[in-house]
């Protein structure tokens, strides 16, 4: 069986998604030689050669709940408009912007979670070890623990994706751009929810 040290320097030499690798040291009986080759042909070992290439094309997608109470929009780029014509991006896409109405992300990934709310993020869970008698000595450490499942929960890229949670939407990313052949980044996205902004009605703020 794969362990996770193999895993991560699979990861590392491919670029791959964690899924894809943990499938490809099974499926080689831990030979990472063979485990890349495995990645190579199925190419999904070549996504993080293509991470740093420029990305202005894409989509903006926009999904409506079926209830009408939920509304989403992503923008997700790519290399070429031809690639964002093709069925498997606008899948992606859609797949996307469904993931982000049942899954409501605040933030894109976890550098862009704000640092003085990870710091309090981080003050809470402690004081939580604390008052339920964990030793000083580990406080640090569950803490740290709590903050990367803050980051699974609140951040786009680290969460589980809905449609299959076993894989993080990164690694679908990672897939796709390794399908497609170019370069794809999800620039930006909003969520909607029916009443976020409600007021009090005008005939008791009119006096």
């Amino acid at each position: 069986m794969s362990d996770a040290n193999s895993v991560k320097e699979l990861r590392e030499k491919t670029g791959a998604g964690f899924m894809e690798c943990k499938k490809a040291l099974l499926e080689s009986g831990n030979d990472m030689d063979k485990a890349i080759d495995y990645l190579r042909k199925r190419g999904l070992a070549a996504a993080s050669k293509k991470a740093g290439r420029a990305a202005n094309e894409g989509r903006i997608h926009s999904y409506i709940h079926s209830n009408g109470k939920v509304g989403v929009m992503v923008e997700v780029n790519c290399e070429t408009d031809f690639v964002a014509r093709t069925d498997d991006f606008q899948t992606f896409v859609n797949d996307l912007a469904l993931h982000v109405a049942a899954a409501n992300p605040r933030y894109l990934n976890k550098e862009a979670v704000p640092t003085d709310e990870i710091e309090k993020e981080k003050s809470i869970f402690k004081a939580q070890a604390q008052n339920s008698g964990k030793p000083p000595a580990v406080l640090d450490k569950i803490a740290e623990g709590k903050i990367n499942k803050f980051f699974e929960e609140n951040c786009l890229l680290h969460q589980g994706f809905v449609k299959d949670p076993d894989k993080k939407i990164e690694d679908l990313v990672k897939e796709t751009i390794a399908k497609l052949g170019e370069n794809i980044q999800i620039a930006r996205f909003v969520r909607y929810q029916l009443g976020e902004t409600a007021t009090k009605p005008a005939t008791e703020t009119a006096n």
